[in-house]
């Protein structure tokens, strides 16, 4: 009888061991790589319209990073964060090391839910920027020989042709009611830059002024803002959609591009010579302009907050001197709550702010 028992235990021993040893399995291996599959998100792909039509040109930029692996998509409804962020970025992503790799990317207003919403590598994209109601991106892409087009994806992917043959067309920004975008065209018998609007369609493309570009909307609407050199050095203008109203409103030295109107009736801007780039912030008269960048950052390309109390922008601050080295950095219209969004190998940069 004592040998029986002490079989049984034996055996009921054994048979607790290997339930532990599998239930250890369950929990650590099984589980976490369930949870690792559940938080992995899918790419992305485009409609065959832009794999077939986009060709590979030489970057500027030859190399890219890996996007940050995130574990969420993008939802219906625009988010809102801590400390007053609301909505998401766009921006230009590098994503691997090989010529025209240059792709648009999106994450939350906090830096959170990085993805791409391009992703055929070998061509090149640029300058996105948010739809009014925050459900799509508009952004420009090489497709031939001096032929950029202006695309929309929206955040599920769907992509939409806009333009056909207008020529090299860059910096598409939908107008505040959804119904225009207005875009830079490069004229190349001519060697200059207009800013022109077409329907959200692609139809009744015309031109709103000569020697612009980088256009950006008022809040209500009638007027763009844009950069122009018809005064001999590039300046900040406004002009109202139907062509009239031109006048000047900047007269900083050493002004790029892209700027931004903000809902509070103010403009930010950029400034300076190569690697000493500021960002400076004025009311639309131009009056009251103050730098508001910490110096040293070589920041350009900003882009307000929808509330305008944030900006978003590219800089360099902690890989300062390195080509590859911009991310994108936000904080408050007053220079302070400075934060770095991205954190990759290579650049993100062309960051716009949307719903």
């Amino acid at each position: 009888m004592t040998d029986l028992r002490s079989g049984r235990i034996l055996w009921l021993g054994l048979v607790g061991s290997m339930f532990g040893v599998a239930l250890a399995f369950l929990f650590f291996i099984v589980l976490p790589g369930f949870q690792r599959l559940n938080t992995t998100v899918p790419v992305v792909t485009s409609s065959p319209d832009l794999l077939s039509t986009l060709q590979a040109v030489t970057p500027d930029q030859a190399d890219s990073a890996t996007p940050v692996p995130v574990s969420q998509t993008a939802s219906a409804a625009s988010p809102g964060y801590a400390d007053g962020l609301t909505g998401r970025i766009a921006f230009t992503c590098q994503v691997n090391k090989v010529q025209a790799s240059d792709q648009i990317c999106i994450m939350n207003a906090d830096g959170s839910g990085y993805r791409r919403l391009t992703t055929d590598n070998g061509r090149r994209h640029f300058y996105p920027s948010i739809a009014p109601d925050g459900q799509s991106v508009v952004f420009s892409a090489f497709r031939d020989e001096n032929i950029y087009e202006i695309y929309e994806v929206s955040l599920d992917g769907v992509l939409t042709k806009v333009t056909d043959g207008l020529g090299v067309l860059t910096a598409p920004e939908i107008s505040p009611d959804g119904s225009l975008i207005a875009f830079t065209r490069w004229m190349q018998t001519s060697d200059t830059h207009a800013v022109w609007v077409v329907d959200r369609d692609g139809e009744n493309p015309r031109e709103v002024t000569s020697l612009g570009w980088d256009p950006t909307w008022s809040p209500d609407g009638s007027q763009i803002l844009f950069m122009s050199n018809r005064g001999g050095t590039p300046q900040l203008y406004v002009v109202g959609l139907d062509g009239s109203g031109l006048r000047q409103v900047a007269d900083l030295p050493d002004l790029r591009g892209r700027s931004d109107w903000s809902q509070l009736g103010q403009i930010v801007t950029y400034s300076g010579k190569p690697w000493q780039r500021e960002l400076f912030l004025m009311a639309i008269d131009g009056s009251g302009v103050h730098q508001i960048t910490p110096a040293g950052g070589n920041s350009q390309g900003p882009s307000f907050s929808p509330n305008g109390q944030w900006v978003a922008f590219t800089s360099y601050y902690d890989h300062k001197g390195d080509i590859h080295g911009c991310e994108i950095y936000i904080m408050r219209i007053n220079g302070t709550d400075l934060r770095r969004l991205t954190d990759n190998e290579y650049c993100d940069w062309q960051p716009r702010w949307g719903p």
